[in-house]
């Protein structure tokens, strides 16, 4: 008899850790290796792909963790943008998506052009990505920097927040001259740049 409750007890004990573990699992996230992942808009267009050679989900907070992340931007179903980082996450319904570490991003409407920044950030309801630390813009002819900057994916505008330091490079690739400026836009299409003062008239532009 003594031998039954115990082992009656054990077999409650038993069910009782299960129950717990259950309860766990509810809240652990889960690991998703090679995630592949598309977004669209509420029109049917492709607004996006991701990868990540490894990712999490969190589902109670309903976020998505990725390393090693690639994106590709799309407009009218065509590449736009590429982006590179080393974290970064897809929240509120997936329609925040913030990239931190290294972010790199390739416009491939001119392969040339690249901007670096230590996070990217965008609403995919907003035409703007937001860049924010160290952001860097280079291709064959200049550098622009500054600590802040929103490129806009509608006008193919970069709006570089002040300071800005800007160089031209030459064809044998050396520096002839720099400039500081309080706000400076370069448009990735006529590949000109215009800087204006805090009085917003127009200090000098441009064109290569």
């Amino acid at each position: 008899m003594i031998r039954f409750y115990t082992l009656l007890i054990f077999f409650v004990l038993l069910i009782t850790g299960c129950k717990i573990l259950d309860d766990d699992d509810k809240s652990i996230t889960q690991s998703i290796n090679s995630l592949n992942m598309n977004l669209y808009s509420s029109e049917g267009q492709k607004l996006l792909s991701i990868k990540s050679p490894y990712s999490n989900y969190d589902k109670e907070k309903n976020i998505y963790n990725l390393q090693e992340t690639k994106i590709v931007l799309f407009k009218n179903n065509e590449n736009q943008y590429k982006i590179r980082s080393n974290n970064s996450t897809i929240s509120n319904n997936n329609k925040l998506i913030e990239l931190t570490g290294n972010v790199k991003v390739e416009t491939l409407i001119k392969k040339e052009n690249i901007l670096y920044s230590n996070s990217f950030t965008w609403n995919i309801k907003n035409s703007e990505f937001l860049l924010v630390g160290n952001v860097k813009f280079k291709n064959n002819s200049l550098t622009l920097s500054s600590n802040k900057a929103i490129l806009n994916k509608n006008s193919n505008v970069i709006e570089f927040f002040s300071p800005v330091q800007y160089k031209f490079i030459d064809s044998n690739s050396e520096n002839r001259y720099e400039v500081n400026s309080q706000n400076a836009y370069y448009n990735i299409l006529t590949k000109s740049v215009t800087f204006r003062s805090k009085d917003e008239r127009v200090r000098s532009k441009i064109y290569f």
